[in-house]
C-alpha cells in the first residue's frame, strides 16, 4: 500500500554537494530524510517558490516536453529502498493510459512539485527507514 506524503523540509547546505529533503506522512507522524544533490535540491526549492530561470533548466525542459506531448504527471511513488538508495516511479497520464517511468526520487519530486502532483511512499519503504 502506498502512503501519501508531503515535502516537509528542504535542507540546503551550499558548502556540501549532499542536500536533504524530508518527506512526512500527510495523515500521520512518520517521516524520513533523503539525501539528494545540490542541483535537484535547488530545482525543488526554486519550483516551490515559483522562481523561473531565465532559460529552461533540465527539470523545466522535461516538464515542458511532458506538457507539450499532452501528458500529465499523475503522481510520484517512492517505491523501494535498496542498499541505502531510494527508487521512485513517475506515473504519467496520456489519454487515459498510465505510463510508468523509473526515476530518482529527487527528479520525480522536482518534476511533480510544479504540477502539484501527489507524492506517495510504499509502506515497505517506511518500514525500512524506521529500522
Amino acid at each position: 500500500m502506498d502512503i501519501e506524503v508531503e515535502l516537509s523540509r528542504i535542507i540546503i547546505n551550499e558548502a556540501s554537494d549532499q542536500q536533504i529533503i524530508v518527506l512526512k506522512e500527510r495523515n500521520g507522524e512518520r517521516s524520513f530524510p533523503i539525501v539528494i544533490g545540490i542541483v535537484e535540491a535547488s530545482a525543488i526549492d526554486r519550483r516551490l517558490k515559483g522562481i523561473k530561470a531565465p532559460r529552461p533548466m533540465t527539470h523545466d525542459l522535461l516538464d515542458s516536453v511532458i506538457e507539450n506531448l499532452g501528458t500529465k504527471i499523475e503522481k510520484t511513488v517512492i517505491n523501494d529502498l535498496r542498499n541505502h538508495t531510494f527508487y521512485a516511479k513517475i506515473y504519467l497520464n496520456s489519454d487515459g493510459r498510465t505510463i510508468e517511468i523509473d526515476s530518482r526520487p529527487s527528479d520525480a519530486i522536482a518534476l511533480g512539485v510544479a504540477s502539484n502532483a501527489p507524492i506517495y511512499v510504499a509502506e515497505h519503504v517506511f518500514e525500512k527507514t524506521s529500522q
